[in-house]
C-alpha cells in the first residue's frame, strides 16, 4: 500500500534548513516524497496570525516576524534556487505551491479571475526559470482555491493537483462544472493539527492510528519544511518508522498518481468548509457528484 508524502515549502528558512534535513531523513528511511515550493516572496509575517491561532509560532521561529514588516520579504526562488534544484537532482519530485504562499493562503478563496491568473502564471514562470521546465503538479497553499484557479489547473497544463482535503483521488466538480484535472487530496490530519487535538506526546500516534485501515487508493500526508523539517523532525521520524511498520511504501505524489486508473476516478463536488476542530476554511472534497 502506498502512502504519498507531500512537503510544502513556504519560506527561505524552510528551504535552506528544512529541505536538506528532510532529504537526509527520507534517504535514511528509504522513502521519497514531493516538494511543493513557494518560488516568489517570503512574506512570513502574513502567516503570524494563523500561527498564533494554532499556537505554532515557536516552531517557525521569531525571525519570521520581521520579514515583510521591518524588512522587505526575500525572494525565495532567487535566493534558494540551487537548493530546489538539488532536491530535484536527488530524484525527488518538485512541484509548485505558489508564487506568494502567504498572499495565496489569505486571498485566494475570495479573489477574482484576474488576480488568480496573475498569481498562478507568476508561479509557473518562476518555477520554469528555476528548473528549466514548467511544473507538472500544483498544491495550493493552505488548501485555498476558487473556481478560476481550478479552471487554470486545466489551462496551465498540470497533470494532477493536490489542492484539497479529502478521502480519495477524484475529478473535482465546482458548482456543477467539471474540472478536468485530477485531485489527489490530503487524506490524513497534519502533525500540527494532531498536536492541537491530541497533544505533543500523542500526536504521531494519533496520525498512525488513523493510518491503520487505508483506503483502496492509499493515503496522502502533507507536511511542512518549516515544521517537520525543523522542530518537529523527531515526531516526523516516528511517523516514518510507524508507517514502515504498518507496511506502507512511502512514495512521491506522482507515484501515487501513476498507480491510478484516471479514467475511472469518481467525480466529487468541492467546497470551502471546515474540518472538525479547525478554525480555518479549506477546500474540501464532499459528496460524489449526482450520487443518490
Amino acid at each position: 500500500m502506498k502512502l504519498a508524502l507531500k512537503i510544502d515549502v513556504q519560506t527561505v528558512r524552510g528551504t535552506r534548513q528544512g529541505v536538506p534535513r528532510l532529504i537526509e531523513l527520507l534517504q535514511k528511511h528509504n522513502a521519497t516524497a514531493s516538494f511543493f515550493f513557494c518560488v516568489g516572496p517570503d512574506r512570513s509575517s502574513r502567516m503570524v496570525k494563523r500561527l498564533l491561532r494554532g499556537n505554532l509560532l515557536k516552531y517557525y521561529g521569531l525571525p519570521s516576524l520581521f520579514y515583510g514588516t521591518l524588512l522587505p520579504g526575500p525572494d525565495i526562488g532567487k535566493q534558494c534556487g540551487d537548493i530546489m534544484r538539488k532536491a530535484r537532482d536527488a530524484g525527488i519530485e518538485v512541484g509548485l505551491q505558489a508564487y506568494d504562499a502567504a498572499a495565496w493562503s489569505n486571498q485566494a478563496a475570495q479573489s477574482d479571475a484576474g488576480w488568480s491568473e496573475k498569481q498562478m502564471r507568476l508561479g509557473r514562470e518562476r518555477f520554469a526559470e528555476i528548473f528549466g521546465e514548467p511544473p507538472a503538479a500544483h498544491a495550493a497553499a493552505g488548501w485555498q482555491m476558487n473556481l478560476y484557479a481550478y479552471r487554470l489547473t486545466q489551462r496551465l497544463g498540470f497533470v494532477y493537483c493536490s489542492d484539497t482535503r479529502g478521502r480519495c483521488p477524484f475529478i473535482p466538480i465546482y458548482n456543477g462544472e467539471i474540472i478536468a484535472c485530477p485531485q489527489l487530496p490530503t487524506t490524513l490530519p497534519t502533525l500540527d493539527e494532531s498536536i492541537k487535538s491530541a497533544g505533543m506526546e500523542a500526536a504521531a500516534e494519533h496520525v498512525l492510528n488513523l493510518s491503520t485501515n487505508p483506503p483502496a487508493t492509499g493515503h496522502l500526508y502533507t507536511l511542512r519544511a518549516e515544521l517537520e523539517g525543523m522542530k518537529l523532525t523527531p515526531l516526523f521520524e516516528r511517523l516514518l518508522q510507524g508507517w514502515r511498520a504498518q507496511g506502507y511504501e512511502l512514495v512521491a505524489t506522482r507515484e501515487l498518481y501513476s498507480s491510478l486508473e484516471t479514467t475511472k476516478l469518481p467525480r466529487h463536488e468541492v467546497t470551502l468548509g471546515k474540518l472538525p476542530g479547525s478554525s480555518e476554511t479549506l477546500m474540501l472534497q464532499t459528496k460524489e457528484f449526482l450520487a443518490g
